[in-house]
């Protein structure tokens, strides 16, 4: 039996930042392959580079070494661009903020990232109602973030993040900002999600039930990552 594809790989990423006359080296050396279908955990003190991490994972950032391939395709050989057009194809991103726009309706919300890469309106408009229902809100589609609760905004981000049916999902703190109840409907929306649609999840939490969730849980330290525990 084959093995599942390579979604993403990251080779020797090094970041280093400048603070006045000082620099400050964040990453160091760190390599990392996620397979297609996979659901990786990311865990680590505050301040270990977590989010600089999922940053230079999604194209957000360059590092100062290293390189970071997607789909086959390394993100430092394409232009800004490409560099674009491959995230909208390939990438969801989950906040602990929603950061959703505060103005339009959870479907608009959803809608919005289909539209950027080329569907028509009526499709991407096809595409969130199909995703909100998926997520449990389908009668809630018309409503603005301000008339949702924490965690039905969390589902709004989650179908954002997956209505241009991306290859992987990068979920910083997804569930940090919700009280455990609402936290644990989100970790089994995830999973379930993962399970059916077969989109891989890198998660960066200090969440330990949604990390006992995960395929594999990586730990943050010294700017690698080191893999704790199979699970």
């Amino acid at each position: 039996m084959n093995s599942p594809a390579i979604v993403l790989a990251a080779q020797g990423l090094h970041q280093v930042f400048s603070e006045g006359p000082q620099t400050v080296s964040v990453l160091n050396g760190l390599s990392l392959s996620v397979r297609a279908g996979e659901r990786l955990a990311i865990v680590g003190r505050s301040g270990a580079g977590k989010t600089t991490l999922l940053h230079l994972l999604g194209g957000l950032e360059q590092p100062s070494a290293g390189s970071v391939t997607l789909m086959g395709k390394d993100f430092s050989a394409v232009s800004e661009r490409e560099r674009s057009q491959l995230r909208n194809q390939h990438i969801g991103f989950v906040y602990q903020l929603h950061h959703l726009l505060p103005e339009f309706s959870a479907q608009e919300n959803v809608a919005l990232p289909a539209m950027i890469g080329g569907h028509s309106s009526k499709d991407a408009i096809q595409m969130a109602d199909d995703l909100l229902a998926r997520v449990g809100l389908g009668a809630r589609r018309l409503h603005k973030p301000s008339e949702l609760s924490g965690g039905e905004r969390q589902r709004v981000a989650l179908a954002r993040a997956l209505v241009t049916k991306p290859a992987l999902i990068l979920a910083d703190e997804p569930t940090g900002n919700l009280d455990r109840d609402t936290a644990e409907s989100i970790h089994a929306l995830i999973v379930e999600l993962n399970e059916t649609l077969g989109t891989s999840f890198v998660i960066v939490t200090h969440e330990s039930r949604l990390a006992d969730l995960a395929h594999r849980r990586l730990v943050m330290e010294q700017g690698v990552l080191n893999e704790v525990e199979a699970i």
